[in-house]
């Protein structure tokens, strides 16, 4: 997991269309969100604030990844019975673009 993520909890709760007083979930979605970052951090093969010192130096398609994948873990919290499933949709393609490509 990030020692901190880039993306703070009440963007997540925007981008899922919660509320301010929808906290019941909180620690879940924070949970959701420390994964995601650490996901496509291990896939780009760098840590996120190495290269971005604040959310606003964040390309606007990271941001978005990462909060397309916390709100899939969120919405499909439960087991999911086809295993090795892709991530959702251009989750992939974006952490493609901006990925380390050493060999």
């Amino acid at each position: 997991m990030p020692e901190y993520t880039i993306i703070n909890l009440s963007d997540v709760k925007a981008h899922l269309a919660l509320t301010a007083d929808q906290d019941e979930d909180d620690m879940l979605i924070q949970l959701k969100l420390d994964a995601a970052q650490g996901m496509i951090e291990r896939l780009l093969g760098y840590r996120l604030r190495d290269r971005f010192e604040t959310f606003d130096a964040l390309p606007a398609e990271l941001r978005e990844a990462i909060l397309q994948l916390t709100a899939w873990w969120y919405e499909n919290r439960e087991a999911v019975a086809d295993r090795g499933a892709p991530l959702p949709f251009g989750v992939q393609d974006i952490i493609d673009s901006h990925r380390d490509w050493t060999f």
